[in-house]
Formats: structure tokens, sequence, C-alpha cells
């Protein structure tokens, strides 16, 4: 993928672990133990990119990580529990690009992307996967559109303003142009349990949780939003190679601390954090699930959601997508 350059990662490691070092010498955090606001329910990609890191987390830090999951209501439950949480460095919230989306998505989604929180580190992204129940007649994502246009079908996802709910808006309703019914649920294991169960015929989610029912035969993989076709599941085609050249989208996961925390602080767990996914049994474990790290610079990330807000602002305005 595009976000993943092994020199640039490197480079940015090293430059992190220096850092690091110079911020262990000046403060003794942390001292006890660290919650993090973990934006979806357990399984989900959010829970799972949570635990790999908060494991090493807790190893590297000597402390106690906490995920606590708070899915539901596109990610706002857990963000707004976060901004309230003191600016200390104990509290932290673990959220997907669904918090870029909500800002335009919900009327008040009671909380601001750029002045409640400080973006720590993008840990990582992956595509997303679009899915059917094995009796759907349709193999691919062009068998799916043309079913789409003989009946009327309906869609799950991860949420309502997850990127999985996004990405349905813009290709099957902007791009395909079908009349389809989006279904949220509260994070990816609910909208794939559906799907597999036949309660609704399609899903739309993160990779990452897809990976173990697509190769068990529960669900069908019709389409992957990367550009190039994902080692764990090479048999499922890319959208942009199935009518639509160019086409991606990603599921991102990162690391916050609410507006206030100190520098120093976020700057520590920015470079611990980037570590862990450039360690070799961080990044098979997260491949074979579907996620590429990126493990940017503070800057970068907050420049990176400022992109993201505008991005899916647009998504919205022109799917008409709302959710209040």
């Amino acid at each position: 993928m595009k976000h993943s350059a092994g020199r640039r990662l490197a480079a940015l490691v090293a430059a992190a672990g220096l850092a690091a070092g110079a911020v262990r010498a000046a403060d003794d955090y942390p001292n006890k133990p660290i919650r993090v606001l973990a934006g979806g329910a357990a399984g989900g990609p959010i829970d799972i990119m949570a635990r790999v890191v908060g494991q090493k987390l807790a190893e590297l830090l000597g402390q106690s990580i906490v995920i606590d999951n708070r899915g539901g209501a596109g990610g706002t439950i857990a963000t707004r529990i976060a901004a309230q949480g003191v600016p200390d460095g104990y509290t932290l919230l673990c959220n997907s690009s669904q918090y870029a989306a909500a800002a335009s998505l919900y009327k008040d989604p009671g909380y601001d992307p750029f002045r409640d929180f400080v973006p720590i580190v993008n840990a990582g992204v992956s595509p997303n996967m679009i899915f059917v129940h094995p009796s759907v007649t349709a193999n691919n994502l062009q068998e799916l559109i043309a079913l789409g246009r003989r009946q009327k079908l309906s869609y799950g996802s991860s949420g309502a303003g997850s990127t999985p709910h996004l990405t349905g808006e813009r290709l099957l309703k902007l791009m395909a142009k079908l009349d389809v019914t989006h279904i949220p649920y509260s994070s990816a294991a609910p909208a794939m349990l559906a799907v597999a169960s036949a309660q609704i015929p399609v899903g739309l989610t993160a990779m990452p949780p897809t990976v173990p029912l697509i190769k068990s035969g529960r669900i069908r993989g019709i389409a992957v939003t990367s550009p190039q076709r994902m080692p764990s599941l090479p048999e499922v085609g890319t959208v942009a190679e199935q009518g639509f050249p160019g086409y991606e989208d990603y599921t991102w996961i990162g690391f916050f601390a609410p507006a206030g925390t100190p520098k120093a602080r976020v700057e520590r767990l920015n470079a611990e954090i980037a570590g862990i996914v450039a360690m070799p049994d961080v990044k098979e474990r997260l491949a074979v699930l579907g996620f590429d790290p990126v493990a940017n610079n503070v800057p970068q990330f907050t420049a990176y959601i400022r992109e993201e807000v505008t991005k899916w602002a647009k998504v919205i305005k022109d799917s008409g997508a709302r959710v209040d």
C-alpha cells in the first residue's frame, strides 16, 4: 500500500526512539495504569489494534493498559468520554476514520476533532471489504452491481459514520448508482454475523475481522478497496480492477489524547507506538489481519486528520448521508 514505505517507517522509528529516550529522562510517566477508550466493540478493527498495541505498550511502559470498549454511535460515545478525561496522558482514545467523518455526519457529534484532542499517531490502515452471504448470486463486484439493478439491496456496516458505511455510500450509491439501504450495526462483528446468518445480503467492514469468516466460507469476499489484492486473501479482487480504476478507501486506526496533554507525554506515546507497529512480530500479526503500519509523527497525523475531515465531508454532502 502507498501508506507503507519501509525506509520512511524505519526513519520515523529511529527518530522516535531518540525522542522516547529523551522524554524518559525528563518524566516519570507513566506511574499508574493507562485507560484507552476504544471507539468500537470487541472483535472489531479498533479493538484489535488497541489490544495489539496495548499489550506491547504495557510491556514497554511497565504499567497496565486498560482497554475500555465503548462502541456505537459512530465512535462518538468513546470519543465524548475521552474528551472529558484529565489531560495527563492516562486517558487515551483509540478510534478510526469515523473520528473524522462524524464531524459532518452528526449535527453535534459531541466533540470538535481539532479543538478537543491531540492526535498521537496513526498506527495503521486497512482496506475495506465488501462481502455477501454465500447464497447471494454474485461472485464479484460487477455481478453484485448487476444484481442491485434487478432488486433493491441492503448492506450492513460497522456503524454510521464508519469508513465502510461511507465507502458504501460513495461506491454503491454515488458511483454505481444503486438504490441501496444502509443498516448500521454497533461494530464490525454484528454486521458480519448478520450477513453470515443471511439476515442481510451484503456487508461492508474493515478487512481485518472478515478474514477468518471468508476463509471458513461463512461469507464470500466480493471486493477489497486497496489498490492491490491483499496477500491474506489473494482470491478477492480489488474495486479498482472491477470497473472503478484508481478507487481506494481505507479504515485507519489512530490514537489520541485529550487537548492539553503535555507535549512530552504525547511525543513519548508517539515514539513507543511507532516502535511497536514496526516490531517484526507485530507487523506480521497485523499483516495477516490486513493492517499496514503507518507510524507517522504528530504533525503528520494532525495534517492527515484535517485532510480526512475535508474528504469525508464531501462524500457525506454528495451522498446525503445523515444519522440525525
